[in-house]
């Protein structure tokens, strides 16, 4: 998922270094809710959770690999929200030392520890009306961890320092590219929280999962880093934009967009070919064939399933024959409705 810039789109440009208009109005005409390119189904359904809970207050929890969009999800709720005109307020809970998360959070008064030379307002008080967007959520460290649960459930926290009962009507919507149901049967993620942000669950796919969204996204890319750095790229070639949808994207969309940045930037044409793209593997053998339909891919994890003994994480589990991450293969288990549990009693009925 990507942001369009708003009006870039067939904007004229004197160097002409943008795409050919039809090229663009697909573009345009595809960019939905939040500024998200696709038409792929796995897109749609994230759209129209996000369009039926966008509307109200409730707390969201969005899930996914590394480089999926989250954070994009997060901006279209706020701003389809009627919060929208307040605060969207970010805090990457996995970049804050872990000492300082609460006070980054909730605040603290002067003194409260070295360095503390006066009263700081936290992120739930900047929020206020608005939405405070908790990234990498499953990163919290468990003292943390009881303080927002406590926010959750009575609307209240303290400053760290202080006595005074703050309350707060800041809406929240947090992230992780963590399997939380894990890390809870681990011990590392307390179970009423995980229920208390788990209400409503958006879960973003792939870019892998997402084939037919690949070209309208490296075109778009593509005709803005051409802009950026004044060359006339006018299209990405066929052979390219074929390795491109067929490659896996284990850094899915961040690692598409690199891509294609730094092809733009080797391009010495204006046209950018398979060689400008500095994959590993790509157009070459080792690419991953692409995957059949419904059926073969549910032969296929069901076949997992059974020689994993139901198994789906850890060496030999079904996530690891199948070459996917874990909560991909849940997610895929869920959508397809298989019981993985069943295939573990079939082999203790053995």
């Amino acid at each position: 998922m990507q942001v369009l810039d708003e009006g870039a789109a067939g904007r004229p440009d004197p160097q002409g270094a943008y795409f050919d208009g039809a090229v663009l109005e697909e573009i345009t005409a595809t960019t939905a809710a939040g500024g998200m390119i696709g038409a792929s189904a796995g897109l749609r359904q994230v759209l129209e959770r996000v369009t039926r809970v966008a509307a109200t207050s409730s707390t969201v929890l969005i899930t996914g690999e590394t480089g999926t969009g989250k954070e994009l999800v997060a901006r279209a709720i706020h701003a389809g929200s009627p919060r929208a005109r307040r605060p969207l307020v970010k805090v990457n809970c996995a970049a804050l030392p872990e000492g300082l998360v609460a006070s980054e959070l909730f605040g603290h008064e002067r003194g409260a520890f070295t360095g503390a030379l006066e009263r700081r307002r936290g992120r739930f008080e900047l929020a206020a009306g608005g939405t405070i967007f908790l990234d990498e959520a499953g990163e919290l460290p468990a003292p943390v961890q009881v303080a927002l649960l406590r926010v959750l459930q009575e609307r209240e926290f303290e400053r760290v320092g202080g006595s005074e009962t703050l309350r707060t009507d800041a809406r929240v919507i947090a992230a992780t590219n963590r399997n939380l149901e894990e890390a809870v049967g681990e011990g590392r993620f307390r179970s009423d929280l995980f229920f208390r942000l788990n209400v409503f669950p958006i879960q973003v796919p792939p870019l892998r999962e997402r084939a037919e969204d690949i070209p309208l996204l490296a075109e778009y890319w593509a005709s803005q880093y051409a802009r950026k750095v004044g060359k006339a790229i006018r299209r990405i070639h066929e052979s390219a934009m074929a390795a491109l949808c067929t490659y896996p994207w284990p850094g899915n969309i961040r690692e598409l967009q690199n891509a294609v940045e730094r092809a733009v930037i080797l391009a010495r044409g204006s046209v950018l070919e398979l060689s400008d793209f500095e994959l590993p593997g790509l157009g070459t053998e080792s690419r991953r064939p692409a995957r059949g339909g419904p059926g073969d891919e549910r032969q296929q994890i069901e076949e997992a399933l059974t020689a994993s003994r139901g198994r789906v994480y850890g060496d030999g589990g079904a996530a690891e024959a199948l070459g996917v991450p874990p909560s991909t293969l849940e997610s895929r288990i869920r959508r397809l409705g298989i019981d993985k549990h069943a295939f573990h009693r079939r082999v203790q009925g053995h």
